[in-house]
């Protein structure tokens, strides 16, 4: 939290001062992930200095009955609740920001021909044959921990061809009620997108980022659209700003 690459009593002031001042690395101090710095983030900061890691069952999750055992998350990154928006991300960055544009793209050289990471082709930057964010790079292992992870292609393929998913509102929200085989279900709302500084689609689609990237062009990257006549896995340019539904794998 204050940048010296230990976790220790330091960062437990660090958080006090942003309880009580509300100045400090606010996305930083919120460890537990659920969009508020309380003594809670104090509470998962001591328990990894005392035990190694922080409770990663702060954050409520859902048993689809999928082959996989995959567990999806119930909000959005950043949310407090199932229909919440949450936080948007530029792909393999781990905070919002303003501006979504490849000029302020962290992996690139201000175009989509320049790519520093994440590139198969050199018609698109730098190879380094990375097909998938390492978990530094993954918003949901960033603030959410070691257990979360942004789904793969393969994770969203398994949601869409296993689940149904309708279009429906939860307390006003628009969103598609996705339920597994075995009757539970969890809610993505249309929280859409964000191009520059410009939201888009807003209350007609959800966007969610996959950590996987498009192998032949590296501008993009694999994401779940919730469009209702046709949801599933599109691609979607990487300096865009998604939402990010975390998925956890099955308990033991």
């Amino acid at each position: 939290m204050n940048n010296d690459d230990e976790v220790n009593i330091a960062d437990v002031n660090a958080a006090v001062d942003i309880i009580l001042g509300g100045y400090g690395d606010f996305h930083a101090a919120d460890v537990n992930g659920d969009g508020e710095v309380t003594i809670a983030d104090i509470n998962a900061i001591m328990d990894i200095i005392l035990g190694g890691s922080p409770s990663q069952d702060d954050h409520e999750y859902v048993d689809l009955g999928l082959p996989s055992g995959t567990l999806w998350a119930t909000c959005n990154v950043g949310a407090n609740s199932p229909e919440d928006y949450g936080d948007y991300f530029a792909w393999g960055e781990t905070e919002p920001k303003n501006d979504y544009t490849w000029e302020t793209y962290k992996w690139c050289n201000g175009s989509d021909r320049t790519m520093t990471k994440y590139c198969t082709k050199s018609s698109y930057g730098t190879i380094d044959n990375k097909t998938e964010l390492e978990p530094e790079d993954d918003a949901a292992c960033a603030y959410w921990g070691p257990s979360w992870r942004m789904p793969s292609q393969e994770q969203i393929n398994e949601l869409m061809s296993h689940c149904s998913h309708e279009s429906t509102t939860l307390n006003g929200v628009n969103g598609m009620l996705v339920t597994g085989p075995n009757g539970n279900s969890i809610f993505l709302p249309a929280a859409g997108a964000i191009e520059g500084s410009t939201r888009m689609d807003a209350g007609l689609y959800g966007h969610y980022w996959s950590r996987t990237l498009d192998p032949d062009s590296n501008r993009f990257a694999n994401t779940l659209f919730t469009i209702p006549e046709a949801p599933g896995v599109y691609y979607g340019l990487r300096d865009h700003g998604f939402c990010v539904r975390p998925v956890r794998a099955p308990q033991n």
